[in-house]
């Protein structure tokens, strides 16, 4: 058996890129396509309204009307871990009310990111006020850690505060510092608490180190060869198979940081769901260049031509 499967959260989570129309409004029939693409390609789940997802680019409006569209397409809301956080406690509130009460199986929470160097006390009472603001049960919230991004990361001494705190509240961690061994403090200090790499290539060594699975951005591409190392990482008699898909992630991986992340990925997205809308992004991002777009492509074909050999 999986002993990661013993986790609250478990499995290969993709941080979902959004589509936009030309308005700059979210395409809900795109999206709710990629969503049961996805989920058909082997996520166990979606993290949608991520850092790869643009969250902090759409109006709190328009980010609770994403989630009730695609849930009305059909996807189950207990395959979904959308992003809640704003710098304030009220809106992070709205948005994690209406994700609860739309049946999420959790909510991922940034630490308010707008004030830097602030202390290990106020952003506790910062997730407490958060979280009693919501005051229900049936909540559940995955920490979100990416100091590289938001300049203001969780302690240990932080996230052990919050477990005693609200237990069976705070389940996890997305732990997107690019650092595996703050992952595997964080799977070794805590027992019965999901930690979930933010990038693919770790993804493999923080489950031999107790890791729940992962949260990433190339699994809007790679989501098959991820269910083949979560799945097998743990037989013996699969390591082969398990090293080859591990390969074929790091190659997608770089190629995905070729340029900046997102507009990459989301360049990606574009030749893989054969619609040119996905290279459309939200200010202050930009698209990749006519150039840029074409050696991208180019380097998929090749990538997916090994793929088949």
């Amino acid at each position: 058996m999986n002993p990661a499967t013993s986790l609250p959260i478990h499995g290969v989570f993709c941080a979902s890129a959004t589509p936009v129309l030309e308005d700059g409004t979210p395409d809900h029939a795109a999206f709710a396509t990629h969503c049961q693409a996805l989920l058909d390609e082997g996520c166990d789940g979606i993290a949608m309204l991520g850092t790869t997802g643009e969250a902090n680019s759409f109006s709190i409006a328009q980010r609770q009307a994403l989630l009730d569209k695609v849930i009305a397409a059909g996807i189950s809301a207990q395959r979904l871990l959308p992003g809640t956080s704003q710098t304030n406690v009220a809106d992070t509130v709205t948005l994690m009310r209406h994700a609860v009460e739309a049946g999420v199986k959790a909510t991922v929470v940034l630490p308010p990111f707008y004030y830097k160097g602030v202390s290990d006390e106020g952003l506790f009472r910062f997730y407490a006020e958060a979280i009693e603001g919501v005051g229900r049960d049936d909540l559940r919230v995955v920490l979100y850690h990416i100091p590289p991004i938001a300049q203001v990361g969780l302690s240990v001494e932080l996230v052990g505060r919050l477990l005693e705190a609200f237990p069976g509240i705070v389940v996890g961690i997305k732990d997107s510092s690019g650092k595996l061994e703050s992952m595997q403090q964080f799977a070794s200090t805590f027992r019965d608490f999901s930690v979930l790499a933010g990038a693919d290539p770790f993804m493999l060594p923080l489950l031999r180190s107790g890791g729940a699975g992962c949260i990433t951005s190339s699994s809007n591409l790679i989501a098959n060869h991820l269910r083949v190392v979560f799945d097998g990482w743990f037989e013996p008699e699969q390591h082969e198979k398990v090293e080859a898909a591990q390969a074929r992630i790091n190659a997608w991986r770089d190629l995905s940081n070729a340029y900046v992340q997102l507009p990459t990925i989301k360049a990606m997205l574009a030749k893989r769901r054969n619609h040119p809308g996905w290279t459309r992004l939200r200010p202050p991002l930009v698209e990749l260049t006519p150039a840029e777009l074409d050696i991208v492509w180019a380097k998929m074909s090749v990538l997916e031509g090994q793929e088949h050999v």
